[in-house]
């Protein structure tokens, strides 16, 4: 089924649950580097989704209530965003498509002041979800 094909500039968007980590998230941009272009912007290809990386999200867990920092980035993109016949340079192109798997990497750990002093949180990653936003609303692809 066709879909909107993502330019650069598009936005990721993510949902700010993460398991038990609440982020406060920021949209991230993707960097297209297709050969060819809509709208005067390249096409996002396949590969293209590893240009989105979200520094300096602050989060917490209900175990853990006082903020750490990390960053927001695409793990994975859903069987229904990379198109299966349209190509740019020999790669398929990125789709709007449902939801992405996104990951979420600690870089400073939420903490919890206890009596014996205070504790980081153990966790270096965690998983959430996503969904792109296209400023594209003519052009589809399959």
């Amino acid at each position: 089924m066709p879909d909107h094909i993502l330019i650069d500039g598009d936005q990721a968007m993510f949902q700010p649950m993460f398991g038990a980590a609440m982020v406060m998230v920021q949209p991230g941009k993707l960097t297209g580097s297709g050969a060819s272009s809509l709208k005067g912007k390249k096409v996002c290809v396949d590969g293209d989704e590893k240009s989105v990386k979200v520094p300096g999200c602050m989060y917490m867990t209900p175990q853990f209530p006082i903020p750490g920092v990390g960053t927001l980035k695409i793990a994975a993109l859903a069987g229904n965003q990379k198109a299966k016949k349209t190509k740019s340079g020999n790669k398929v192109v990125l789709l709007k498509g449902a939801q992405f798997q996104a990951a979420f990497e600690v870089q400073t750990p939420a903490q919890i002041i206890t009596e014996s002093g205070p504790k980081t949180d153990p966790m270096t990653q965690y998983s959430g979800n996503g969904q792109f936003v296209t400023t594209n609303t003519k052009y589809k692809a399959s």
